[in-house]
């Protein structure tokens, strides 16, 4: 309930959950907001508020930390302690609660010096005749910051007219004291587990924010306050979670750092009006960019994913380059000819399986627009149809539907994979080099594990700040994608030098349910593919030895007796 004033932009602030164990389990305090406010009225929130410019001031009146330590768990580069100088605040003021030490141990609100200052001082607070300095002062106490745990940072989404950087901390109720409302912004409060806060607010009894939602969702996994405690102090990534409206055939939804349109509804509507979509629906197409379209194929699959991609470069006055044309489909075929802004000049395919380079064919007959792309050097599982007016090479540069595109070679998928990078727009369309949702197969002998793992490297020294992948949204933070590929590709061959260890000699139908044991059983005969990819790479590298099916390290016999 700070009164400073407001200033321009997002305002800094600073909630606290506070948590007990009950009978029923670990519970939280949630206050209830008069419906008067213009800000969360009428909703069950935790004690908080926006960050007081005298909030600075009273750091060191805190114990058990510092405001170095605090800003380097903030990851700010000074006044982090104010963010818990706030939250002990507001906590007072909105529930009664004072975060301090009296001595040797916490301040006892039910003390009778502390049942005679404290309520009035509280008071004199809420009318504004006093300061939370003077309280302090007045009451000898030292902050207890150290009874705080940094829990997860929320930023109101774009669009709102107040907008909102809140610190969330974690704090055990304080002994010998309960919550009271301040009978001005609070006008009600309760003791109530997670879940059935998240209950009453699925039957539209408890109105909460989204923020307080998936906090108690992340709360809900404990049972107890020491469990949520120990979790909090965990170090760990601490993005800051900041929702994006969307929209789409089930209505108006937030969308999270995580989920596959968010990057994507961040590029198209950076104001939050909620006009991007959160699916991708075949046949309807979608401006990215000034001169640039995304048209998916109507081929979704386990494979595909909700479909092909196929990207439209250009305008009228350039004319159109298209990126993948798809599958031999007549319709998809059509809606390329129908939303294209000018005449197609050129066709780019980043590889010839059948979901990507069939197309070409049909579109160059009906255009008259050469097919610019690289034969595989496998024909299984590969366009047949595919005839390339000019093969393309590693590290030219195409002038294209207005575009500067250079070529990339990124061979692994498939031996003919190619990516484009768009050097204006900071984009690069990968085929299925990298795509959305899953990783891609590996399938040799056209795909290759070690040349796949040498093309994502080769990628990390590439400036761009977008992936347009084959399959699914846009995605942002391109280079942490790729660590994180090559993080788990290399996760994956320890399984499976780790399975070949506590085994000895297997086959691949043998190691595979232990090896991607965290991949459906359904998705094991296309997961057999990747594993023998995987195999053929340590093979070449001389790590294990196959003989007759049987695979083993090397060293050791793949088949003793």
């Amino acid at each position: 309930m700070s009164t400073g004033a407001r200033s321009e932009g997002i305002r800094a602030a600073a909630t606290v959950v506070v948590a007990r164990d009950g009978e029923r389990g670990m519970e939280v305090l949630l206050m209830h907001r008069t419906r008067q406010m213009d800000f969360a009225g009428g909703m069950h929130v935790f004690p908080g508020g926006a960050l007081d410019p005298a909030d600075a001031a009273l750091a060191p009146a805190c114990d058990g930390l510092d405001d170095a330590q605090a800003c380097r768990r903030l990851d700010l580069p000074a006044g982090g302690l104010a963010h818990w100088v706030c939250a002990i605040r507001e906590c007072f003021e909105e529930a009664g609660l004072l975060y301090a030490y009296a001595g040797a141990g916490l301040v006892r609100l039910d003390a009778p010096v502390a049942s005679d200052d404290a309520p009035e001082l509280r008071r004199a607070l809420l009318r504004g005749d006093t300061s939370f300095s003077c309280v302090v002062a007045s009451l000898g106490l030292r902050l207890a910051a150290d009874r705080l745990e940094y829990l997860a940072r929320w930023i109101t989404q774009a669009g709102r007219a107040r907008r909102y950087d809140t610190r969330f901390f974690l704090a055990v109720l304080p002994e010998h004291q309960q919550p009271m409302h301040d009978a001005i912004e609070t006008v009600a409060h309760q003791w109530i587990t997670p879940r059935a806060a998240l209950e009453r607010h699925a039957r539209g009894s408890m109105g909460l924010l989204f923020p307080t939602v998936k906090t108690l969702e992340l709360l809900a996994k404990f049972s107890r306050t020491a469990e949520a405690i120990e979790y909090a102090r965990t170090p760990r990534p601490m993005p800051a979670m900041t929702p994006r409206p969307a929209t789409g055939r089930d209505g108006p939804k937030l969308l999270m750092p995580g989920d596959h349109a968010y990057a994507e509804a961040g590029r198209l509507d950076p104001e939050g009006s909620g006009s991007a979509s959160y699916e991708i629906l075949p046949g309807a197409p979608v401006r990215l960019g000034p001169r640039l379209l995304r048209l998916t194929a109507p081929n979704p699959s386990v494979m595909t994913g909700p479909g092909t991609n196929t990207y439209l470069l250009g305008d009228a006055d350039c004319a159109v380059a298209v990126i993948d044309p798809g599958p031999d489909d007549p319709a998809h075929l059509r809606a390329i000819l129908e939303v294209a802004p000018g005449p197609v000049r050129w066709i780019l395919c980043t590889h010839t399986h059948l979901d990507h380079s069939p197309g070409a064919a049909l579109l160059a007959a009906r255009t008259g627009a050469p097919v610019l792309g690289m034969r595989a050097r496998h024909p299984e599982r590969q366009d047949p149809s595919f005839a390339p007016a000019r093969e393309l090479a590693h590290g030219e540069r195409l002038q294209a539907g207005g575009c500067a595109l250079r070529v990339l070679h990124t061979p692994g998928h498939a031996s003919n994979q190619l990516c484009f990078l768009d050097e204006g727009e900071r984009m690069l369309f990968t085929g299925d080099h990298l795509m959305q949702g899953s990783t891609v197969v590996i399938n040799p002998p056209d795909g290759d594990m070690a040349a796949y793992l040498a093309s994502l490297r080769s990628l990390l020294a590439e400036d761009f700040d977008w992936i347009a992948p084959g399959h699914g949204f846009l995605m942002g933070r391109p280079h942490e994608m790729v660590e994180r590929v090559l993080l788990h590709r290399l996760a994956r061959e320890n399984k499976v030098l780790a399975a070949l260890q506590a085994r000895g000699a297997a086959s691949i139908e043998a190691l595979l349910p232990g090896v991607y044991d965290d991949v459906p059983q359904r998705m094991h005969a296309i997961a057999a593919r990747s594993l023998a990819a995987h195999l053929f790479k340590l093979r070449d590298e001389r790590r294990v030895a196959e003989r007759e099916g049987r695979w083993a390290l090397a060293g050791s016999d793949p088949n003793p007796g």
